[in-house]
C-alpha cells in the first residue's frame, strides 16, 4: 500500500460542526474558510448567510441551488432589479426561505451592494480593507467552543454595512459571512481543511 491510498483510506479530522451529512463536509472541505475576492461569490453569501438568520447553516445549504436559481444565479444586478412580481414568486417558492422581509432585504442589499461597487471599485475591496494587512485572519482554534460568535472587526463591519441600509447583517452574521468567505480561517488546528 502507498503512503497516497493510505491517506485516502484514513478518516479525516475535520471540525466536529461538519458531522457526516456528505454536503455538510464538502462544504468545511471546500469552501469555508478559503478566502473569496470575487464580488458574485460574495453576493451569494451575503443572501445565503442572510436568509440564514436565526435558522441551522444546514437548512440554507441544502436549498443553495433552489437560492441560486430563485436570485437569478446571484446575478446582483438582476437582483436588484427585482420587483413587487418577483417578490411574489420568491414568495410562492418553496425551494427557499419565505420569509418576506429576508426576500425584501436581499434584493435591497443588492440595491447597497451595487452602491459599495461603485464607490469602492468592488465589494471585495470594500470588505478587506477591514481586514488588518487586508490579509485573513488565521485564528489559532483547539476547541470549537473557542470560536467567538462576533469580533471587533465584524462589528465595525456589521456597523458600517448597517449604516449604508444592509439588512439582516448584523455582528453574528457578519461574523459567519467571514468565516465562510474566508475573511477568517476557524478551522481548529487539527483539521484537514486547516
Amino acid at each position: 500500500m502507498t503512503q497516497d491510498s493510505r491517506l485516502k483510506t484514513l478518516d479525516l479530522i475535520r471540525c466536529s460542526w461538519a458531522g457526516t451529512d456528505p454536503l455538510y463536509q464538502k462544504y468545511h472541505d471546500e469552501e469555508w474558510g478559503k478566502p473569496v475576492y470575487d464580488d458574485q461569490i460574495l453576493f451569494e453569501f451575503l443572501i445565503l448567510e442572510g436568509a440564514q438568520a436565526g435558522l441551522s447553516w444546514i437548512t440554507i445549504l441544502r436549498r443553495r441551488e433552489n437560492y441560486r436559481k430563485a436570485f437569478a444565479n446571484f446575478n446582483v444586478e438582476k437582483v436588484a432589479a427585482f420587483d413587487e412580481k418577483d417578490v411574489e414568486k420568491l414568495m410562492n417558492d418553496a425551494g427557499i426561505i419565505r420569509n418576506k422581509l429576508k426576500v425584501n432585504g436581499a434584493i435591497a442589499n443588492a440595491k447597497h451592494f451595487i452602491g459599495i461597487q461603485n464607490e469602492f471599485g468592488s465589494f471585495s475591496k470594500y470588505l478587506w480593507q477591514f481586514m488588518p494587512g487586508k490579509e485573513p485572519l488565521q485564528n489559532q482554534i483547539n476547541r470549537m467552543s473557542d470560536i467567538p460568535a462576533r469580533t471587533e472587526i465584524s462589528d465595525a463591519i456589521s456597523k458600517d454595512m448597517k449604516k449604508r441600509g444592509f439588512k439582516f447583517f448584523g455582528t453574528t452574521i457578519c461574523y459567519a459571512f467571514m468565516q465562510a468567505t474566508g475573511m477568517v480561517n476557524d478551522h481548529l488546528l487539527n483539521c484537514c481543511a486547516r
